[in-house]
């Protein structure tokens, strides 16, 4: 809607944003949605938890706006969906609403790309206005920063740490990605704790051939050798819990087969042994029948 008097108009667009802020954050409270999805993306720490492997200009682009999701240094100014958080950027983003209303041509934003997705480098109130007043897309500058790890469309804060780990990880155990894929694990810790082990894996396998391998050899062996073999016997004795990862089923067992038969090897005598021990725990975590009375079940 317009009035005609652009001032007046950029007065009633800040209003409109900031109560479109307040909605979306009424409407997450209410599907229980985490406190970080509304969050812009910190692209420093971005950066540094996917691992950086290099930059280059692309140049004069148009970006659509739905695609920026982070900011170098105004994360708390800005909603991820570009609403301004706080009234004290009022003066600023209604100038600038003013100007976009009275026609005046405005400078490109200076924007990082990682992936498909985008972090706002300058130009904060022009994105916040542009996506305000009903745009889809923006001029600006890109550079785009290549990483390790993908960044994925739904990443929040809180998977920052989650994917500095895995990123550790596949430094140290560097599988192809068809392999990578099936890595997967809720605890960060784990990703430290299973690149260990990988490690101690080949120095045994190593011993064992009389031969040196690199971290990439070790990384194929092992998924070969150890890794998915175990996991096809895992789902074959039902040894794979409900809610548990393949890999967190194998952490899990591995662990279990060497604290109990002090072995690193599988066998079928193994495995049963194990289904064995893991049925003993299942019926220790139920009910006893007499406590089951006591509560009228």
């Amino acid at each position: 809607m317009s009035t005609g008097f652009p001032g007046s108009d950029a007065q009633s667009d800040f209003s409109r944003a900031r109560r479109a802020r307040l909605l979306a954050d009424i409407g997450r409270r209410m599907r229980r949605e985490p406190d970080d999805v509304a969050l812009m993306l910190p692209f420093e720490e971005v950066v540094e938890a996917l691992g950086r492997t290099g930059q280059h200009d692309l140049g004069l682009q148009i970006v659509p706006l739905d695609a920026i999701v982070g900011s170098v240094d105004r994360t708390v100014d800005f909603d991820r969906g570009l609403r301004p958080t706080s009234a004290r950027l009022r003066s600023r983003w209604e100038r600038i609403a003013a100007a976009q209303r009275r026609g005046e041509a405005l400078p490109p934003v200076s924007l990082y790309k990682i992936g498909d997705l985008y972090f706002v480098r300058d130009g904060h109130h022009r994105v916040s206005v542009a996506k305000s007043l009903g745009r889809e897309d923006i001029d600006a500058y890109v550079t785009e920063v290549t990483t390790r790890i993908k960044l994925g469309d739904d990443t929040r804060v809180s998977d920052l740490p989650l994917k500095d780990h895995e990123r550790l990880f596949r430094e140290r155990v560097p599988l192809p990605p068809e392999a990578r894929a099936r890595i997967k694990v809720n605890d960060p810790w784990d990703y430290g704790m299973l690149a260990e082990a990988v490690e101690a894996w080949g120095f045994r396998a190593m011993q064992n051939r009389g031969t040196y391998m690199d971290r990439g050899e070790v990384a194929w062996h092992w998924f070969k050798e150890e890794y998915e073999p175990v996991v096809e016997l895992l789902k074959a004795g039902d040894l794979i819990a409900d809610g548990e990862t393949e890999t967190e089923a194998y952490m899990r067992v591995a662990a279990d087969r060497y604290r109990v038969l002090r072995t690193h090897e599988w066998s079928d005598e193994v495995l049963e042994q194990l289904r064995r021990g893991e049925r003993r725990r299942k019926w220790r975590r139920r009910t006893p029948p007499r406590q089951q009375r006591r509560k009228g079940l």
